[in-house]
């Protein structure tokens, strides 16, 4: 079998071309990063190919200006337009096609006439779903904006009728596409593997202090408010919580609304920092109003650390409710609060929750068994008829 990917950027599309050249299945893989950023991803240069000229020059202009959200937003949709159309005049013979969603809708079409099966990989929820959820979220903070551009939403609709298959993280994603009508056969639920070597114990939480962590996007779409009222209520004398990583601009602008006393905004974090304050962290809150996956999630529990998330997350996908974390409804800091009460308040049910996140995360699959899962859908989509079972 040969399979050729197409991806906007990395994202885990590299991961999963070092899985399928694991097993002799890459042919190539497009990508509109150019190479000088690509040739860390371990993929022999030669089943490699790059359209820079949009997203390049995007990336390096942000290091030294911020150009207005509409002008990024135009440029972005240009690129997945160009790239695609690059892609689908020069795609080679291949028996599947993977692109990620937003940029296979010409290329999938040509491999598609070539014989090859075509499969949209959807990190998110499905589009529309997203756009509904996140615009309803930003209006209740006050903040009118389209959040997903409606140029996009029709591409990625487009693509999913022209899929033979579509690939998501979670159950929350594959959820959320039959919600929107997709018929549950087309979807397949792949969980994302973790890179576990990076994430390991360094440390102990501090004795006689609770600290609470959030990793990720400081942003609304990631509930952060929740999470900040949720704080605000828990009783202990000597806690504290560090959100670590980029802050959105909208969300930043939403601080003074909340009691920020006990938090500590410390920015964007190296992957050794992260392991470091999450192995420090009696737990880690995910409230995410929408999210695919949550990577970070199963990083944290490599650490021994609680992992406190929302529904609309893959946590459900990572442990059991109540026995390695706590999975809470969204917009609900009343949950929130009530689990840090639970966590702090009982130094046994913490414990006893630490050691049965660590044991469970020793089952966790890396990302070789993401490549497995994935190989075995790739198999039955070049066997017609056999059903979808994953």
């Amino acid at each position: 079998m040969q399979v050729v990917q197409a991806v906007c950027g990395t994202f885990w599309h590299f991961d999963l071309a070092n899985e399928l050249e694991a097993r002799g299945y890459l042919k190539r893989i497009y990508s509109s990063f150019p190479w000088i950023r690509l040739k860390r991803e371990g993929v022999p240069r030669a089943k490699v190919s790059t359209f820079p000229w949009i997203h390049g020059p995007l990336m390096a202009s942000g290091k030294f200006i911020s150009l207005p959200k509409w002008v990024t937003r135009e440029i972005m949709v240009g690129n997945f337009r160009s790239f695609d159309a690059w892609v689908a005049s020069r795609i080679e013979e291949c028996d599947v096609f993977v692109a990620l969603s937003g940029v296979g809708l010409k290329s999938g079409s040509v491999a598609k006439r070539r014989g090859a099966r075509y499969v949209c990989d959807r990190g998110s929820s499905h589009i529309r779903y997203q756009k509904t959820i996140l615009e309803e979220e930003y209006a209740r903070w006050g903040i009118r904006d389209e959040r997903v551009d409606p140029r996009i939403v029709d591409r990625e609709e487009a693509e999913y009728a022209e899929a033979d298959a579509i690939a998501v993280p979670s159950e929350f994603a594959r959820r959320s596409f039959v919600e929107m009508g997709v018929p549950a056969e087309k979807v397949w639920k792949i969980p994302y593997g973790v890179r576990l070597d990076r994430f390991k114990q360094t440390g102990e939480p501090e004795t006689g202090r609770f600290d609470v962590l959030f990793a990720g996007t400081v942003s609304i779409r990631k509930g952060v408010p929740y999470l900040l009222q949720a704080f605000a209520k828990l009783k202990h004398p000597n806690k504290r919580l560090r959100l670590a990583g980029p802050v959105e601009r909208e969300m930043s602008s939403l601080f003074p609304q909340f009691d920020m006393s006990y938090v500590e905004v410390l920015g964007r974090q190296t992957q050794a920092e992260l392991a470091q304050l999450m192995s420090r962290s009696h737990t880690m809150v995910l409230p995410s109003i929408e999210d695919g996956f949550g990577l970070v999630m199963a990083q944290a529990m490599a650490c021994g650390t609680v992992v406190v998330s929302s529904a609309n997350t893959g946590g459900p996908d990572l442990y059991s409710d109540g026995v390695e974390g706590f999975v809470v409804p969204i917009r609900s800091p009343e949950a929130i609060t009530e689990r840090l009460e639970k966590l702090a308040g009982d130094p046994d049910i913490h414990a006893k929750m630490r050691d049965a996140t660590l044991k469970r995360v020793r089952n966790l699959g890396g990302w070789h068994s993401y490549g497995e899962g994935f190989a075995d859908m790739l198999r039955h989509l070049t066997h017609s008829g056999t059903p979808n079972t994953l």
